[in-house]
């Protein structure tokens, strides 16, 4: 079923069978296609990180710049592990939260 239109009208009649479904995809990227842009991007970092020294690179700055390493730790680590029982039965999720640690003054108080 067309809705009618007038003679001199710029409008276009509305047509139910045009357009896509809810949920429906008509074009663009397949779903779970990687964005190149980003792959490239990742690849970047791979090659700099390895260049650097890698983990060897990863093991100075933990001690040179440990608030920074401790931001990217937060960052890749997950914040929630499931785990389950020997019987099978899941256990309530272990939430991990990183916390700044108190530091000692010089003579040794705290």
């Amino acid at each position: 079923m067309t809705a009618k239109v007038e003679a001199g009208s710029r409008k276009r009649a509305s047509n139910p069978a045009r357009g896509s479904k809810p949920g429906e995809r008509r074009g663009g990227r397949k779903k779970g296609t990687p964005n190149k842009i980003t792959q490239t991007f990742k690849q970047a970092i791979e090659t700099a990180f390895e260049n650097v020294g890698g983990a060897k690179y990863l093991e100075q700055m933990a001690v040179l710049q440990p608030v920074a390493f401790m931001g990217l730790i937060g960052k890749v680590l997950p914040t929630q592990i499931e785990h389950s029982n020997p019987d099978g039965s899941m256990k309530q999720p272990t939430t991990i939260q990183i916390v700044a640690a108190k530091v000692a003054d010089d003579d040794g108080d705290d």
